[in-house]
């Protein structure tokens, strides 16, 4: 009949139309994942959960021809200060090497921790990690290897939460103990990387699922 739409055209519409509503429904749950892990994020920011443990673990940073950059320096000096107070008898530094292969986070960590007066006996390097989560694993590894199930976790505020979410995800216990002064001031840095955390940590998530 003429000006009748053919019936296939009818039922495409209501296709994509289905399609767009399953994909906007999808979107809907995704930000909400994300900005509820953010909040997370910044939840576990604000907490200090040092306490005695069997190894403090020093989540690696940048370093530079050998030397910690200021970010890794800090961390490893709250790590220091820690030790110094007799919470755990082993620090652990940990990460891998970037573009200049001849050193590596962890060896750089535990250099400058030899030098501040921490005995070799008390230190170990994780060297070989190029990621958070590798470091989580390759760290667990270890701390399995000395019997040990309890750690301090040193790193930003921020990274917190998903340093100790990968830490417990290879059974352990882990208390949060960012270094000082790692929260951004400005209120846009602090959203921006509760999101980026939040994103990472999903990513992750989801990897361990597939």
């Amino acid at each position: 009949m003429a000006g009748r739409k053919p019936q296939f055209a009818g039922t495409a519409g209501r296709a994509f139309q289905r399609m767009g509503l399953v994909l906007a429904a999808a979107c809907a749950l995704a930000a909400a994942m994300l900005g509820i892990t953010a909040l997370r994020v910044t939840r576990q920011a604000h907490r200090d959960e040092t306490r005695p443990a069997g190894a403090i673990i020093v989540f690696g940073a940048a370093e530079y021809s050998g030397h910690p950059s200021p970010v890794f320096r800090a961390r490893l000096d709250h790590a220091y200060s820690l030790y110094q107070r007799h919470l755990a008898p082993l620090v652990i530094a940990t990460g891998g090497a970037a573009s200049d292969p001849q050193f590596s986070e962890g060896g750089v960590g535990r250099d400058y921790l030899r030098m501040r007066g921490v005995p070799d006996h008390d230190l170990i390097a994780e060297t070989q990690s190029q990621d958070t989560a590798q470091s989580a694993e390759r760290t667990a590894a270890i701390l399995r290897t000395n019997h040990i199930d309890r750690c301090v976790a040193v790193s930003d505020a921020y990274h917190m939460f998903r340093v100790k979410r990968m830490l417990e995800a290879e059974h352990l216990t882990v208390y949060a103990s960012p270094r000082p002064g790692s929260i951004p001031s400005s209120p846009a840095v602090r959203a921006r990387v509760a999101l980026r955390e939040a994103f990472s940590f999903l990513l992750w998530k989801l990897g361990r699922i597939s």
